[in-house]
């Protein structure tokens, strides 16, 4: 099967991937990722756990998923660098024939992806997200995808990366009008209400994520249920991610960074 070659590694900056492995307890980073992930602590000492919260959330969703509705294909958009359960491992232990493509354009997501991940259900594609139609046309996705069934696509702590939100919903719209009915959107996304001492964390947030080169942006409730336009939202709709299916009663404190994110899943009718 041919792929494209891998571009080469820059160790020089911060690589948001490398990051992310950071805040999560990972072993695949380097100093310069480190340097940006303390300064992000010096703002939010909660980061940490919440960036465990968006994995967590999405294992409970794939779980229901695999399981309950018995969806047997998974496109994980924007994966980023393997981690402990990865959406491969939740998807399979309930659903053993489910196949699962990891997607993302950086190099050492790739790089690592296919060295730990690929098999006969699992593969990775260094396609970039922000093309549907390309991505959908990428060798490693076109070969093993079969979009006249059902596919959950996941879209974890990635739209809010887009700056500009009509992009933002053209790439959610080029995916789902894609997908054959029965399909599922499941999102996650950073929130504000624009108001508050709330609203002006999440703008020093922000401001501290272009610093470092990656720009996020906290979008309000209106503008981020935009993005599943035309599909039906499963309970509890779009929520706080430690209130979609929580399990079992919490034992962490909430922080305000627990209410600057949201999650929701849609299915496409």
């Amino acid at each position: 099967m041919p792929r494209r070659p891998l571009p080469p590694l820059d160790y020089s900056k911060p690589n948001l991937a490398r990051m992310k492995d950071a805040l999560l307890g990972g072993h695949d980073h380097y100093e310069i990722d480190r340097q940006a992930v303390d300064a992000f602590l010096t703002v939010a000492p909660d980061g940490a756990a919440v960036a465990k919260e968006f994995r967590s959330w999405a294992s409970r969703v794939v779980r229901f998923l695999a399981g309950t509705r018995e969806v047997g294909q998974f496109l994980d958009l924007g994966s980023g660098m393997p981690y402990v359960e990865n959406t491969h491992q939740t998807a399979q232990r309930y659903n053993p024939d489910a196949l699962v493509i990891y997607v993302d354009d950086d190099p050492v997501v790739q790089a690592h992806g296919l060295a730990l991940l690929e098999d006969h259900l699992v593969h990775v594609s260094g396609a970039d997200l922000r093309d549907p139609e390309q991505t959908l046309s990428d060798p490693v996705i076109a070969e093993h995808l079969e979009l006249d069934r059902p596919v959950a696509v996941l879209f974890n702590a990635v739209l809010h990366h887009i700056e500009d939100l009509d992009k933002a919903r053209a790439i959610v719209r080029g995916y789902v009008d894609a997908l054959a009915p029965g399909s599922y959107l499941l999102l996650t996304h950073y929130y504000t209400d624009g108001e508050g001492p709330r609203g002006a964390f999440a703008r020093k947030l922000d401001g501290l994520m272009a610093g470092i080169g990656y720009p996020t942006v906290h979008r309000s409730r209106e503008e981020i249920e935009s993005l599943f336009d035309g599909l039906e939202m499963l309970e509890p709709g779009l929520v706080h991610l430690h209130e979609w299916w929580p399990e079992g009663p919490r034992l962490a404190p909430l922080t305000q960074l627990n209410h600057l994110s949201l999650g929701g899943v849609g299915i496409k009718p």
